[in-house]
Formats: C-alpha cells, structure tokens, sequence
C-alpha cells in the first residue's frame, strides 16, 4: 500500500529519570530534506539520529525535535559553602569602601563563577539504545500516519486514472464521424475551388489516407491504455512507489497532448480537455505520494 509524505508522531519517554519528548513531522519533498532540533545533551549522537530516521522515513521534508522536558530536567546545584565566602568578602569590600547600600550584595554573590553551576551531562549508553528504540517507535508512528493518508491518496488516483481511461473509451465513437467530416471539408474546398470533376478520385483518395493517417490517434490511444493498466499494477507495489508512478504519469499526459492535437474534432477535443484535467489533479496527489 502507498503512503503519504504527510505524517506525524510523537513520543514521551523517561530516560536516566529525564522525560524526554521527541516529536517527528513530515511534509511532502521531492528528496529527503531533514531539520532537526535535538537536545544538547544527544548532540554528539545527531548523525546516528538522522542516519535512524532517513532509513525508517526515506523522503520528505521531516522536521525533527527531541527535548528535555524542563521540570524533569533542573540538575543546577549551588556551591553553599563558596556563596558564603563571596558574601562575607563582599561584604568586608563593603565594608572597607564606605558603601552604605548593601542591598544588592546577595544578587552579586549569586553572579560569582561557580557559585550556581550544572553540571556537564554524559550520554550513557544504555540511555543511547534506548533513545535509539524511541526514535525507531516514533518513525513507526509517522509511517502509521502515512499509510493512513495513503489509503486516501490511492483510493483518489485510482479513481482519477479509471475516470481517463473511460474517456479514453468515450473518443472511439467520434473517430469514425471525424473521417467522414475530414473527406466532407476536403470535398467542400475542391468545390469551392471549382475543381469538382477536373481532379483524379484515385489521387484524391491517397491523399486523403495519408491525410487521414497523420491525424490517426490509435497508437496514442494504445500507448495511453497500457500506461494506465501500468500505472494501477504499479501503485499495488510496496515498495515506495511515488516517483515511478510520478513518470508513468509524466508520458500519459504525453500521450493526451498528442491526442488533443491530431483528433481535429470538436467533441474528442472536449473529452481530451476533460483527461487533461484528471491528469492534473493526478499531478498533485501525486506529488504527495512517497
């Protein structure tokens, strides 16, 4: 089943007692375009982290944030006995100077190197291979939302493709019409040229067949037919099938440009205007389709 770009997955996890969030969203993307906003304290582990998510999610354009909860996180410590020794310093300085306005010497105090100091955090590796299954559940649940929107996208491009071919089927009753009428307008302009009866029905009649073959659609038609049967059998593979199915629809447009401009046919033109819209609409769903 195809999937979608779109996707979305979130996480909450307590790792080395931290709750740690990780949050994934996907958007469509010709390649994979991958932004990340990771926490300082997995930094060093941010290529493995992408390399985890550009296998598990392929393409798109993946926005990717993985933080520590603040509350869970407060590893600040004061050194106790070193803040009182800047204060009763202070307060001598103070003291030896004349200053009469000691209010603002507890702030200082607390501005003093080390005074309030966090500590440099380690990434055990056991809190590795644990980020590590987290990030692989939340990717999960992104393809989860992916196949989700799949189904939506492949329910409506198979509609659309069907809709063409049945146009497709709609121009055969108009291709024999469209003969005589070609035979009836070259007639009318030898009439008109007052040459009826001064010219060689033999000579006319090839004329007219080569005339008529350069306007003939039945290879258009084929080759359209078998690139939508292709085009069905290909959306069923599992495979990420996107950009082929982004190629076969490359040459069924190809295929109902050429129609639109041989068939020389007010009624195969409109059911051609009406293929080429389903072939846009096609286009954009397409462009959604991992």
């Amino acid at each position: 089943m195809i999937q979608s770009m779109t996707g979305f997955g979130k996480s909450n996890v307590t790792l080395d007692h931290k709750s740690v969030i990780i949050e994934i969203r996907s958007l469509n993307s010709k390649q994979l375009d991958l932004n990340t906003r990771i926490s300082s304290l997995f930094r060093d582990k941010e290529n493995e982290i992408r390399g985890i998510i550009s296998q598990q999610l392929e393409r798109g354009k993946i926005d990717v944030a993985i933080y520590i909860d603040k509350a869970s996180s407060l590893t600040t410590s004061i050194d106790f006995e070193l803040a009182k020794l800047y204060f009763e310093q202070l307060n001598n300085l103070s003291d030896f100077v004349g200053n009469q306005n000691n209010s603002d010497l507890f702030l200082q105090t607390l501005k003093m190197p080390d005074v309030i100091s966090s500590p440099k955090e380690e990434l055990s590796e056991t809190v590795w291979e644990q980020l590590k299954t987290a990030i692989v559940d939340t990717c999960k649940m992104v393809t989860e939302f992916r196949s989700s929107e799949g189904k939506v996208l492949a329910d409506d491009t198979i509609l659309r493709v069907n809709t063409i071919q049945q146009l497709l089927q709609e121009i055969t009753p108009f291709e024999e019409e469209r003969i005589g009428t070609i035979r009836k307008r070259m007639e009318d302009a030898l009439e008109k040229a007052q040459l009826t009866g001064k010219y060689d029905p033999n000579r006319f009649e090839q004329e007219l067949i080569f005339y008529i073959e350069k306007l003939d659609i039945t290879e258009e038609k084929v080759r359209l037919k078998k690139h939508c049967d292709y085009f069905l059998e290909t959306i069923h593979e599992s495979s990420s099938p996107g950009k082929k199915l982004g190629f076969i629809a490359q040459e069924m447009g190809r295929e109902i440009n050429t129609i639109g401009s041989k068939c020389n046919h007010f009624n195969i033109q409109q059911i051609v205007v009406a293929m080429k819209d389903e072939a846009e609409k096609l286009k954009e769903q397409l462009a959604n389709i991992l």
